[in-house]
């Protein structure tokens, strides 16, 4: 088979595509013909490492997420047969097996169903960016574990960077379950992208007042904030958040350190929420994956432009330029073609 592999950290150039014989599989194991891999900011800052070009123990195929049809199942494995369409997740931490091959062997718990009808191009994201996004919408104390239709009716959530892969996610997943949602973008065509994705409030940051405008919409406040850039985000989150909500962060930036207004945060009794997906709970995870593939089934997690999110697709013999794309900030969800299936 073909897999695209790094054996040191460093740039996108560190990235081989390989020749490999097709990984054999143990009992309680899934192997999964990959159709896509996507790529997230996770995967470039995974293969970069901290820049020092450390020599790894083992070979690592890059990519979280992904999506295919079950082509092997081990001894014990009751979930799955051959020929299921599945999407998997996590598949690359703290494991060698990520998705840029066309093979890769999960534990079955890391596999999930592809819901009839749905994409394998919307199952590709639905591991990092759904995932992350689901938390972050539940993290709130007063609020579901996990999502349905109707389960924030009644809310407003904040979105932060709209555009973006997460973003995008957390727009759709708000929006399936009924809240009103406002999203910050830095142009009007972002702006477009994110009133693709169901935002019901649209704000250009870099050409109006975010706190002005949120207030207008919400006077009592927000109760949930998704937010990419705390950095530069974090006055006007704790200025608009309601007395009890929660601002959800998924990344800090650099300098890693956030600034925090203490006693504006401590008179509305604000929770902040860091999310990485990765290592959420097993309920918070089990909740995630149930109700995201609810909201993909019922078409609520679409991708293309035509949903907010454009697809910039690579070849598998591509990898590394679909690294470089996605570390170069490419607007939209970055897609390797590894099988037609």
């Amino acid at each position: 088979m073909k897999a695209v592999v790094y054996s040191r950290t460093g740039g996108p150039e560190v990235l081989q595509l390989v020749d490999r014989e097709v990984p054999s599989v143990e009992a309680g194991e899934v192997r999964v013909r990959i159709a896509v891999s996507g790529v997230n900011p996770t995967d470039w800052k995974s293969r970069a490492g901290s820049g020092d070009g450390r020599e790894l123990d083992v070979e690592q195929v890059p990519n979280q997420d992904g999506a295919g049809i079950v082509d092997e199942i081990g001894l014990g494995v009751t979930r799955f047969a051959v020929g299921d369409r599945v999407w998997v997740r996590d598949t690359a931490f703290q494991r060698p097996t990520g998705t840029a091959a066309e093979y890769t062997v999960l534990p079955d718990h890391l596999v999930n169903p592809l819901p009839d009808g749905v994409s394998f191009d919307v199952g590709a994201s639905l591991g990092i960016p759904a995932l992350t996004a689901h938390r972050a919408l539940t993290a709130r104390d007063a609020g579901p574990a996990r999502l349905s239709p109707g389960s924030l009716a009644g809310t407003t959530v904040l979105v932060t960077g709209g555009a973006g892969a997460v973003g995008h996610a957390a727009i759709q997943l708000a929006a399936w379950a009924g809240a009103t949602v406002i999203t910050t973008v830095s142009s009007p065509a972002k702006a477009a992208l994110a009133a693709a994705a169901g935002a019901h409030h649209v704000i250009d940051y870099r050409s109006e007042d975010v706190v002005a405008r949120v207030n207008d919409i919400a006077p009592g406040g927000v109760e949930t904030v998704v937010d990419v850039n705390p950095l530069e985000n974090i006055d006007d989150d704790v200025a608009v958040v309601a007395r009890g909500g929660t601002i959800a962060i998924y990344v800090s930036g650099e300098p890693d350190g956030i600034p925090v207004p203490a006693r504006a945060s401590m008179t509305k009794n604000i929770r902040f929420q860091f999310v990485l997906t990765y290592t959420t709970s097993e309920a918070e995870k089990s909740n995630a994956i149930a109700a995201v593939s609810a909201a993909a089934a019922a078409g609520a997690l679409e991708v293309g432009e035509g949903h907010g999110l454009p697809l910039v697709r690579f070849a598998l013999t591509d990898t590394a330029a679909a690294h470089r794309a996605v570390e170069d900030g490419a607007v939209g969800k970055v897609r390797i073609d590894v099988a037609a299936l």
